[in-house]
């Protein structure tokens, strides 16, 4: 998963969770099967690229997903963890994500893969915040800058400025990634009390449940600037 410059880790509290903390592994896991899960979404959508450079670009990201799986497929193989059931679980909340956000256009793929993903981005590096260093450290790791954020923005940005139609209509499909994301996440979170134990370990309980979905929001609006989307 692609991390754009609008993230910002590192800028959190200090770690407050133990290394052995259950959450650690079921963050883990849900990373993993995001990984997977956007290995085959941008293999997938390479095919609608017009030209063979979008398609070299989506397969590069694409291999980069799977190199982040195997680095948590190696952090649970440490905590003895089978990286397989472990992400399982999270198979549903995902895919669901995926079948309600599935673009039918190259650039609507291109707004999934800029917008959508670094949303997860946010979602997770909050909680890296408050790991310790060695989770966090794999954690952002696995979010790290694929390096190919601007051939995203560059061609974003000259279909928008050419034409308002397909900036009115990106528009629209970037505000339906935020909702669908905000809702799986809840889900998730809804689901499984480790993850919910991370996200407010600082203390604030609900108050931070409730900023940390107002900042995935600022943070949106920010991305939708870079496009031309605002």
């Amino acid at each position: 998963m692609p991390q754009t410059s609008s993230a910002q880790p590192g800028t959190g509290p200090k770690p407050a969770v133990r290394a052995d903390h259950p959450g650690v592994t079921e963050l883990f896991a849900l990373l993993a099967y995001g990984e997977v899960a956007a290995f085959y979404r941008l293999t997938e959508e390479a095919r609608m690229a017009p030209n063979l450079a979008g398609r070299i670009s989506m397969a590069s990201m694409a291999a980069a997903e799977m190199r982040h799986y195997e680095l948590l497929r190696d952090a649970l193989a440490e905590r003895n963890v089978d990286v397989v059931p472990a992400m399982t679980k999270y198979a549903s909340a995902l895919e669901n994500y995926h079948r309600l956000t599935t673009p039918s256009t190259w650039l609507e793929a291109l707004v999934k893969t800029y917008i959508g993903d670094a949303l997860a981005a946010d979602f997770y590096l909050e909680i890296a915040d408050v790991l310790p260093e060695e989770a966090a450290g794999v954690v952002r790791s696995v979010l790290s800058e694929t390096g190919h954020s601007q051939f995203v923005v560059a061609e974003v940005r000259a279909a928008v400025t050419a034409s308002d139609r397909q900036r009115h209509r990106l528009a629209l499909w970037s505000r339906r990634l935020l909702g669908e994301a905000i809702t799986q996440a809840q889900y998730v979170m809804a689901d499984h009390d480790e993850l919910v134990d991370l996200v407010i370990s600082s203390g604030d309980g609900l108050l931070q449940m409730s900023e940390f979905f107002d900042r995935l929001q600022r943070t949106h609006a920010s991305r939708m600037q870079e496009l031309g989307l605002a």
